[in-house]
């Protein structure tokens, strides 16, 4: 984990999420263009906020862990670029990730 992930904190329920990289190649070795790459829906947790306020005020838990991979939206999340990193980083609410996958 580079140090600009560890200076990244989410806000209360929001999670930082590495992007599983596409795949351009098939098992046979041919090259796949880019118009034909299906969108990458699955992540890994690189951060997490302290969670969500209940309405009552209480501090919420949160549901995710650091390396925990899993299934993301296809669109949403907000696009996150840091220094000296070439990866494709986003942040969602804890709320708007679809499942946690097992290992």
């Amino acid at each position: 984990m580079s140090g600009a992930i560890k200076r990244v904190i989410p806000l209360l329920d929001r999670v930082l999420i590495k992007r599983a990289e596409a795949i351009t190649k098939t098992a046979s070795g041919l090259v796949i263009p880019e118009k034909a790459q299906t969108k990458v829906i699955q992540g890994q947790v690189m951060a997490v906020g302290a969670g969500a306020r209940a309405s009552d005020g209480r501090q919420l838990a949160p549901l995710l862990a650091v390396g925990d991979r899993v299934l993301l939206p296809e669109y949403g999340g907000t696009k996150v670029k840091l220094d000296g990193d070439e990866s494709e980083y986003h942040l969602f609410r804890e709320a708007d990730i679809l499942a946690k996958l097992d290992s």
